[in-house]
């Protein structure tokens, strides 16, 4: 089976329902599926060969995802690139990935001029809403091309996304992705969110596509279903949509659904077409998902997993979220629910032996999911992919009843003194202070200890908390040693363009005359 018969199922379901809609434009399935196909056709007529790489530099906008879906069909390799990376990010993925082709919006005409000369490998380039005298518009390059199925054989095992990760650690890897590990998400997700037959699911991609919410809307796309696209995760935008196309499921990292409980009076808006509400890509305050079941409804869906392993190593499934009717512990509520089905996940020690339940050690996961390994990278590979195990980074463990829990990234872990300490359960203590709404937990340097716990904290508007508070709060939660010895007030934690804290660049300001890895 291929990736793109996913979208092929939901076309044969309802070849004259709307597939995608994004304002007063909308794609029927029959009309996407033949847009896709003669995008294919001018790949291949280009001499582009399988698994050639090809990226498309847009905003959120169902026809950029449509040219994803001809790429696929076509047998190639998709390259996200972010709309929010600069000039020099992108021109590091696609010259490092070997991109062949590159389709893209009139508004970055402006970043392919300065990108044209820096990449020859490119051999095309297409502009997706417009004609541009040194590149032709989509319609015009591939109008005339034949809107049926090319006949391309495609195996399991082929590559179909070199996806960079999120870089919070370094300079992106490439992760190289196949029909079957992407399936296998996929897979996950129509298990964890069942529909029934005559239910039509409405997919709300207000996240970027180059991330999770693309893959996301597959699903909803293999039912049948349509997918309404948003420019950003605007909270107005996103209420209206909601309401006007009683959309079923969506994805938000958890600083966005942080700003959406801080919106006075959201309470009081319907919410009630909502089957599924996806959060995940960074941990979230548990305090704050309590907040956002009352606001939401019993709709709150928690994921795991890594572009490594796409989107699906574990989740907490809504109905996970409660107990006998009531809301669940709040042990259950900060975990990432039970690994799923069609994946092992074990917690194993620095000599590779899985440790049982209640003990720390670093997640991994083998199956189906785990990516083939880094474009061009054997080495790190070998490094993350041993023995069948990919090696996650992250440090947890499994409870009593198989739930999973991640203490931290393992390269985040502060050793203080020699004892072990893991920023992800201090950062809970702090978040359920009601004046903050975000943190970071780093460890900093300490002449006495080696390293010194510090909370670097972003405060709600018009709210405030003194260092001290925090500090004991944390002392009564958590004890003395692993209490912050030092708190610092920020405007805004620096993240990545999908909304990950990137610790790194916390550290560096106190780590910039001290040698230390980070």
């Amino acid at each position: 089976m291929a990736f793109i018969d996913f979208f092929d199922r939901g076309w044969r379901a309802n070849p004259n329902g709307i597939a995608y809609i994004m304002g007063e434009r909308s794609y029927t399935f029959t009309q996407a599926r033949e847009l896709s196909c003669r995008v294919a056709h001018g790949l291949l007529a280009a001499g582009l060969a399988k698994e050639a790489k090809v990226a498309v530099l847009s905003m959120n906008d169902p026809v950029a995802w449509i040219c994803a879906l001809g790429l696929w069909r076509a047998g190639l390799a998709w390259i996200p690139v972010n709309s929010r990376s600069t000039a020099g990010e992108n021109r590091f993925i696609l010259d490092g990935f070997d991109c062949e082709a590159l389709f893209f919006q009139k508004a970055f005409a402006g970043m392919v001029a300065e990108l044209r000369p820096q990449l020859p490998r490119i051999r095309l380039w297409v502009c997706i809403d417009d004609e541009l005298a040194d590149a032709p518009s989509l319609q015009h390059w591939c109008g005339q091309q034949p809107g049926t199925a090319p006949d391309v054989r495609m195996l399991p095992d082929d590559i179909i996304t070199v996806m960079p990760t999120g870089g919070t650690t370094g300079a992106p890897k490439g992760v190289m992705n196949t029909h079957r590990s992407v399936q296998t998400f996929v897979a996950h997700y129509m298990i964890a969110c069942s529909y029934g037959s005559d239910e039509h699911p409405v997919n709300l991609a207000a996240a970027p596509i180059t991330h999770t919410a693309g893959v996301l809307g597959i699903p909803c796309t293999a039912r049948g279903g349509t997918v309404v696209v948003l420019p950003s995760p605007d909270p107005a935008g996103m209420f209206e949509a909601i309401a006007r196309h009683r959309v079923t499921e969506l994805f938000l990292p958890p600083t966005v659904i942080y700003r959406l409980l801080g919106i006075p009076g959201i309470e009081r808006i319907d919410f009630s077409s909502l089957k599924y509400f996806m959060y995940g890509a960074a941990p979230m305050s548990v305090q704050k998902l309590k907040q956002a079941i009352a606001v939401f409804g019993p709709v709150m869906l928690g994921g795991y997993g890594q572009t490594e392993a796409p989107a699906s190593i574990a989740y907490l499934r809504p109905d996970e979220h409660f107990v006998n009717g009531q809301l669940a512990s709040d042990e259950r509520l900060s975990s990432v629910g039970r690994p799923n089905p069609l994946i092992r996940v074990e917690i194993l020690d620095e000599q590779q032996r899985c440790l049982p339940a209640g003990q720390s050690g670093e997640i991994c996961v083998r199956g189906d999911l785990v990516m083939k390994g880094y474009y061009k990278q054997p080495e790190r590979t070998a490094e993350t992919i041993v023995d069948g195990w990919l090696h996650t980074g992250d440090m947890g463990h499994l409870d009593a009843e198989g739930y999973l829990h991640i203490t931290d990234r393992k390269k985040d872990m502060i050793i203080s003194g020699g004892f072990n300490i893991y920023p992800g359960e201090i950062e809970q203590v702090i978040w359920s202070h009601p004046a903050v709404q975000d943190c970071a937990v780093i460890g900093v340097p300490d002449e006495q200890w080696g390293e010194a716990v510090k909370a670097v904290v972003e405060l709600k508007p018009a709210q405030s908390v003194t260092a001290a508070e925090l500090i004991a709060l944390c002392k009564q939660k958590l004890g003395s040693m692993k209490a912050p010895k030092s708190v610092d007030f920020i405007a805004a934690l620096p993240r990545s363009p999908v909304g990950k804290v990137l610790k790194k660049d916390l550290r560096q300001a106190y780590w910039r005359d001290v040698q230390r890895h980070i």
